[in-house]
């Protein structure tokens, strides 16, 4: 429910489920805050400061990003790390499909 989050009214949302005793956490909501823009919100959940957050969506596991659209579906998500130049892929496949090439996408050999 993209009312659930921050600027609900942007086209894209990325949301990054974190925790303060990850070690790996840090550095993934850092490379997803990148992408905010007018037209991506970024938000970082942690799970002692947003816990119902975490309840109501089922996170047991961090870091977990989400990248949903304006309906709050989701098109792609990153559990574990990730790095900068797959979190802009998504958000660009997700914002223009077909930007990425068939070849460069997981599981193509």
């Amino acid at each position: 429910d993209r009312a659930d989050f921050e600027r609900p009214d942007a086209d894209w949302l990325v949301v990054a489920f974190t925790s303060a005793t990850c070690d790996t956490c840090s550095a993934v909501a850092q490379r997803a805050r990148l992408l905010s823009s007018h037209a991506v919100a970024f938000q970082e959940v942690e799970a002692k400061v947003d816990r119902e957050l975490h309840k109501r969506y089922g996170i047991d596991s961090v870091p977990l990003v989400v990248i949903a659209d304006a309906t709050g579906s989701v098109g792609r998500y990153f559990l574990g790390p990730v790095s900068a130049t797959d979190l802009w892929g998504a958000v660009a496949e997700a914002r223009s499909p077909g930007t990425i090439p068939s070849t460069c996408e997981p599981g193509s050999a």
